[in-house]
């Protein structure tokens, strides 16, 4: 059975960091597409981050509000994929999913996506 399992997250005052791991179990992901999606209360779920390979290499991909700010990145000895927040900000208050594809290319859309986990809460405030 495979399974995602997300930690690391927690409460952090505004400018502080945290970082998020997810652990996969069940198979390997190593040459599969995966991503860190966020939903905040009353939103939609939205890809924040993610990592994958097409035909001109690895890609990474990060939404405009948090460029420069997060880091996605993988161990696929550990098949793992982590999430580094810096800089935290009030408005990145949400439930944090990791999520993986069946195939190498990153996709934008939650639906295209073939495993979750179940979420872990961060909290940004004072």
């Amino acid at each position: 059975q495979v399974q995602l399992v997300e930690s690391g997250g927690g409460l952090v005052q505004p400018g502080g960091s945290l970082g998020l791991s997810c652990a996969a179990s069940g198979r390997t992901f190593s040459n599969n597409a995966m991503g860190w999606f966020r939903q905040a209360p009353g939103k939609e779920r939205e890809l924040i981050a993610a990592i994958g390979w097409n035909w001109s290499g690895r890609r990474l991909y990060y939404t405009d509000s948090v460029k420069g700010r997060f880091t996605i990145s993988r161990d696929n000895a550990k098949n793992t994929v982590s999430l580094q927040m810096n800089m935290l900000k009030p408005e990145d208050t949400a439930v944090y999913y990791c999520a993986a594809r069946e195939t190498s290319e990153i996709a934008y859309r939650k639906a295209a996506y073939d495993y979750w986990g179940r979420g872990t809460q961060v909290t940004v405030s004072s």
